[in-house]
């Protein structure tokens, strides 16, 4: 969503807190109706206003608060919505939500788990669910997707093997956000690599500088953590069916398109389906269309957002934002320079810490503050890759810790634990925000 003026263009708008009051209003509806609803004892108490009504009345006055002319500020509005980078990750969604859709009803991810529960050793069970996890989640695209295909057998063998419940949970849900935060068809990295402006695969490979160091502790920790061990049964394993998963890892890390990588991804599937199992052309229809309307919310909110940053970029919302940031960052920053890059990864991954802390929603919280962290980094010299894995990275972190998130809620249920001991025991998110820090203060700049 590169909707940004720059601050230093002479037609740049005058900072406006005020122009920030829809966003505001827009957060205290989505959070006030989650509070409430957790008060009552309501299950996903955070998703019962769906983000796509709480946002409306933020529109609304947003339009009104416009000193343009309403037809004007409409134009704006629509202009916001029908941003290049916005279509474009709509159309991205779409492809991802049918690819997962008709690759789980072919049997892939029944297969994939098959595959992994048959290579785990019977005394590292722990980290051996991890990796099932983070696997899957890397590419389905989905965290939600995993935790409910992974977590009721991960309960089963925690239940064989005298696991804590507490643990195995926090093992799945460790593994389930680290495949979400890399995986190049996660709605999370579709809006963290569309708001900044750089392919999929460099935004992946600037990942891994930082997950695979915390991944290879979580991995440590969780086998040295107590746990029992568990005869697992003889898995009857369908590769063909996992090849749909990783061609369409290896087409992406190779560079190609991620519109062809998908769309190949789609029909392999299908494919598969039909020569390797009940399926036919009909029902992969259906699945393709199912994949869509699973991507309804985020679909329309991503539009929504999109037109409502315009509408806040017009009245200098973004503009007042973007000196309160900067008057840190220079307040940190060093004479010779060198601290102004590292002051301003600090400053994206707190801006977008914050927001998903409030929204619950990772995703949501990178389309909502991309455009501020697109504006910092090009003002001191952050490439567009490196923002985009520190927005995506920082807003992963916050949703595996917040108990109110819908990881934590749903994984709580299936092993009846409380979301808070959920998220206690979300290893790799605590090891991750570590070692993410580290490596923004430490890491050398060429």
């Amino acid at each position: 969503m590169t909707l940004t003026i720059s601050a230093t263009s002479n037609n740049s708008p005058k900072p406006s807190f005020i122009a920030l009051v829809p966003l505001f209003i827009f957060l205290a509806l989505f959070i006030g109706a989650g509070l409430y609803f957790q008060s009552q004892g309501v299950d996903y108490a955070f998703y019962q206003l769906p983000s796509v009504i709480a946002i409306l009345p933020a529109i609304i006055l947003a339009l009104l608060l416009s000193k343009q002319k309403l037809n004007n500020a409409i134009e704006t509005f629509i202009g916001g919505i029908g941003h290049s980078n916005i279509i474009a990750m709509c159309l991205i969604y779409l492809l991802a939500g049918a690819f997962a859709s008709v690759a789980k009803a072919t049997g892939g991810v029944d297969a994939t788990v098959a595959l992994g529960l048959s290579l785990i050793p019977s005394d590292l069970l722990l980290p051996g669910f991890f990796v099932i996890a983070a696997f899957i989640a890397t590419a389905m695209g989905t965290s939600m997707g995993t935790i409910a295909a992974v977590a009721p057998v991960a309960l089963g063998v925690a239940d064989q093997a005298q696991i804590d419940y507490a643990l195995m949970a926090g093992a799945v849900m460790s593994g389930a956000l680290f495949g979400d935060n890399l995986s190049i068809i996660s709605d999370t990295t579709i809006a963290a690599t569309r708001t900044q402006g750089c392919e999929m695969k460099d935004k992946f490979r600037e990942n891994l500088v930082f997950a695979i160091p915390a991944s290879i502790i979580t991995l440590v920790a969780f086998s040295f953590a107590g746990q029992g061990q568990a005869d697992i049964d003889p898995q009857q394993i369908e590769f063909v069916k996992v090849l749909p998963y990783l061609t369409i890892l290896f087409l992406a890390v190779a560079g190609l398109n991620v519109f062809v990588v998908l769309t190949l991804g789609i029909v392999l599937a299908g494919v598969t389906g039909i020569f390797a199992a009940d399926y036919n052309v009909i029902q992969f229809g259906n699945d393709i269309y199912t994949g869509f309307t699973n991507m309804q919310e985020i679909f329309i909110l991503s539009m929504l957002v999109g037109g409502l940053a315009a509408l806040m970029q017009q009245q200098g919302g973004l503009s007042f934002v973007n000196n309160k940031v900067e008057g840190l960052i220079s307040r940190f920053s060093k004479s010779n320079g060198d601290a102004s890059p590292r002051a301003a990864e600090l400053g994206m991954a707190g801006i977008v810490a914050a927001t998903n802390t409030c929204v619950a929603n990772n995703t949501v919280s990178i389309v909502v503050t991309g455009d501020i962290a697109k504006d910092l980094a090009q003002k001191h010299g952050v490439n567009a890759k490196r923002a985009a894995s520190i927005m995506d990275i920082f807003a992963c972190i916050i949703q595996g810790l917040i108990p109110h998130g819908a990881q934590a809620l749903l994984i709580a249920s299936v092993f009846t634990i409380s979301p808070l001991t959920a998220v206690s025991n979300a290893w790799y998110c605590m090891i991750l925000a570590v070692v993410a820090v580290a490596i923004v203060i430490f890491r050398k700049r060429h």
